[in-house]
């Protein structure tokens, strides 16, 4: 065989490194259509479907994507590893900590419908008001998180794209009131399998940016 050449062969580029340099957060209840395709033939984003309310301003930690994973294993006596190995669980969550006080930001963290009867009237139109059930409902959400990075060499922008079609509130975070910090109402929600899409959790990466990416065609 030919010797090798390190970085040939290592392929580093730093041109793959992302970062969410601008990201927002969206959620809609679940009679709003689900994300199908967030971007155009081109690569261009398009806007959500209706019924999607952002989120707003949230703390520097940003949105953190977790995942739960559990193993069955087989274990023999010959072997000092496992035989055989099948995925159990494999659950993946959404947190976050919004900052403003908003529509979105209070139902998600309440547990309020974001449209229809239940949901909060609009900024300054009326009072805001909920108490809480004795029996807490159970309500699903579409999410849709999305990151803007940009070409180190163009300057165009590339868009990571999340959707989690049907989202649980499974945690909160404390509701602090303080004078040195602003009330902020973490959330956690998972993603679960949703019957039309198929799937608990969708991503896409595409823009102008992206497409600049691609290896120019040789003549």
């Amino acid at each position: 065989m030919p010797a090798a050449d390190f970085s040939t062969i290592a392929e580093l580029r730093q041109s793959l490194i992302r970062k969410a340099l601008r990201y927002a957060i969206f959620a809609a209840d679940t009679t709003a259509a689900a994300v199908a395709a967030p971007f155009d033939e081109g690569g261009i984003l398009q806007t959500l479907p209706a019924g999607y309310v952002p989120v707003g301003y949230t703390t520097t930690d940003g949105v953190t994507f977790s995942g739960d994973l559990s193993n069955s294993d087989v274990e023999s006596g010959q072997s000092s590893s496992p035989t055989r190995s099948d995925v159990e669980t494999d659950i993946q969550t959404a947190q976050w900590v919004p900052q403003e006080t908003n529509a979105a930001a209070v139902s998600l963290y309440e547990n309020l419908p974001l449209a229809g009867a239940g949901a909060l009237p609009d900024l300054g139109t009326a009072t805001w008001t909920w108490s809480r059930p004795k029996t807490p409902p159970t309500l699903y959400r579409r999410l849709v998180f999305i990151a803007e990075d940009l070409n180190k060499e163009t300057g165009k922008a590339i868009y990571i794209v999340r959707h989690f079609p049907s989202a649980l509130r499974t945690g909160r975070e404390d509701e602090q009131w303080t004078r040195t910090a602003e009330i902020a109402r973490g959330v956690t929600y998972q993603a679960y399998v949703d019957d039309a899409a198929g799937t608990d959790s969708v991503a896409w990466i595409d823009g102008p940016g992206w497409r600049d990416l691609a290896e120019p065609e040789t003549p």
